[in-house]
């Protein structure tokens, strides 16, 4: 008997809205078909200025907000139409919405998602589930990350240490250690540095393959600049986005240099796997194990930084999710259908010792 779950993700990367089709049992989870849909460019941009000044006007947020809404809708609903799909058959969409502001530390903290689960509800027909960060927040978690408690539901294996390993906008680690409590938090930047310079200076989106990265050196200096942002002395738990890691803050590093923008590639590849690595390595593993990092999300396929991750982590397998059997691209939007799964059941679906909360809760709001 099938269970239909819809996962919607449109990562820090901006890159596309990705759809996931899943059935979910209490033993198992399987995607059976999956989509990317594109983010219009002049939305995206709009996007990226509020991630970026943190300055916009009410007016400007409550549209885009709708704008995005309808967006998610209308890829939803041709997702469901280009694949056939009975919405009928569907119990819920999980979709997690953009995140413009993410601010768990300070006397206030608080997270932002829009694109109005409202609208996705009423044109879809499909009861939504959204709003996934908050709850935790209020039990004292940072909000994030929330993909570990599904990367343990899927990945876990008693006989491997394994950490996941998702390079998207920023990266961020499960560590499945057996008999060890699942940690998880996010190590820094992913493409999100990389992909903005590629896009000031090529125009391009993305630095496919890390071609354009290859042809440039690595500055030691600029990288040692790089790593001194006090984020990563930051202990666990402990999450972070576009508010910190962004181009205005590349820019202010690069502050009275004068190197080659290649260069400046070639460095922000090594800084991306550097700073991963480094956080791996904290964990001092003391088990006979084997040792396996799985990647997912968009920088497994750049195998620049795939090959600095393994000459970076000698004692681990570096390989990608497919290896097992799950689509790399798809995490993520897999990981929100599991959520709203979890949501329509009341299961708790955070993992205190990851996010920072005080006790596990049932993550999500529900739209109908």
């Amino acid at each position: 008997m099938q269970n239909l779950y819809i996962g919607v993700m449109s990562g820090t990367s901006m890159d596309g809205i990705d759809i996931a089709l899943v059935n979910i049992t209490e033993k198992k989870v399987k995607s059976i078909v999956s989509a990317c849909y594109p983010i219009p460019s002049n939305l995206k941009q709009h996007l990226l200025t509020l991630c970026e000044t943190k300055q916009t006007s009410l007016q400007n947020l409550g549209e885009i907000d709708h704008k995005l809404g309808k967006l998610f809708a209308n890829s939803i609903n041709n997702f469901l139409e280009n694949n056939k799909i009975d919405k009928k058959q569907i119990k819920a969409i999980g979709c997690h919405g953009q995140t413009i502001y993410h601010a768990p530390n300070g006397n206030n903290p608080f997270t932002l998602q829009i694109g109005d689960a409202n609208i996705i509800a009423a044109k879809t027909g499909i009861t939504t589930i959204a709003d996934f960060r908050r709850k935790d927040m209020a039990y004292g978690g940072q909000g994030a990350p929330l993909v570990p408690a599904f990367h343990k539901a899927v990945l876990q294996n008693k006989h491997i240490n394994r950490v996941i390993l998702n390079i998207g906008g920023i990266s961020n680690i499960s560590v499945l250690i057996p008999n060890h409590t699942v940690i998880g938090y996010d190590t820094g930047p992913g493409n999100v540095l990389l992909d903005g310079w590629i896009k000031q200076h090529l125009g391009k989106n993305y630095d496919k393959n890390g071609l354009w990265a290859k042809t440039g050196k690595i500055n030691q200096d600029l990288l040692n600049l790089l790593c001194k942002e006090d984020y990563f002395q930051m202990p666990a738990p402990k999450s972070t986005g576009r508010e910190l890691f962004n181009l205005p803050w590349l820019h202010k590093k690069l502050a009275g240099t004068n190197l080659k923008a290649q260069d400046i590639q070639a460095t922000l590849v090594e800084f991306t796997a550097l700073s991963i690595a480094n956080e791996i390595n904290k964990l001092k593993i003391q088990s006979t194990l084997p040792c396996e990092l799985l990647v997912c999300g968009g920088g497994a396929k750049n195998p620049l930084i795939m090959q600095r991750l393994s000459a970076l982590l000698p004692s681990w397998s570096v390989l990608t999710t497919d290896t097992k059997g799950i689509n790399g691209d798809d995490m993520e939007a897999i990981a929100f259908a599991w959520l709203a799964y979890c949501k329509i059941n009341n299961l708790p679906s955070n993992i205190p010792e990851v996010t920072g909360a005080n006790q596990a809760v049932c993550l999500g709001v529900i739209y109908q």
